[in-house]
C-alpha cells in the first residue's frame, strides 16, 4: 500500500486545511487509517482515526476542531481541521493500520499498531 499525504500549508489561527491521504493498491475500504502528526523535537503523536465502517477516535486537544472522513470510491482519507492554533504546527502523517476484526480507541493510539505510511505534509499556523 502506497499513501500520498497532501493538503498542507501555512495558514493563520482559527483558519481551516482539509488534508487528503490517498491510498493505491490493496483494497482500500478494508483498512482503517490514522493521521499522526509530529512537532520539531516531539514525538510522533496520534491525532485521529477512522475504521473501515467510519467509527471515528480522536486525541483530546483536536476535538470538536478536526474531522476525520473517508470516501472508499476515491481511495482516500481527508482531515478536515478547523480553528487551527499554533500548537497544530507540525508534519501530519497519515498510515494504514494492521488489520484486525474490531478495534478499541487504544490500538490506534500507538505509531506500532500501523503498517504503512505516508510522507507527510507541513501544517504551519501563524499567530
Amino acid at each position: 500500500v502506497q499513501l500520498q499525504a497532501s493538503g498542507g500549508g501555512l495558514v493563520q489561527t482559527g483558519d481551516s486545511l482539509r488534508l487528503s491521504c490517498a491510498a493505491s493498491g490493496g483494497t482500500f475500504s478494508n483498512y482503517a487509517v490514522g493521521w499522526f502528526r509530529q512537532a520539531p523535537g516531539k514525538e510522533r503523536e496520534f491525532v485521529a482515526a477512522i475504521g473501515r465502517s467510519g467509527t471515528t477516535y480522536y486525541t483530546d486537544s483536536v476535538k470538536g476542531r478536526f474531522t476525520i472522513s473517508r470516501d472508499n470510491a476515491k481511495n482516500t482519507v481527508y482531515l478536515l481541521m478547523d480553528s487551527l492554533k499554533p500548537e497544530d504546527t507540525a508534519l501530519y502523517y497519515c498510515a494504514v493500520a494492521g488489520w484486525r476484526s474490531s478495534y478499541s480507541k487504544s490500538y490506534f493510539l500507538t505509531p506500532r499498531s500501523y503498517n504503512y505510511w505516508g510522507q507527510g505534509t507541513l501544517v504551519t499556523v501563524s499567530s
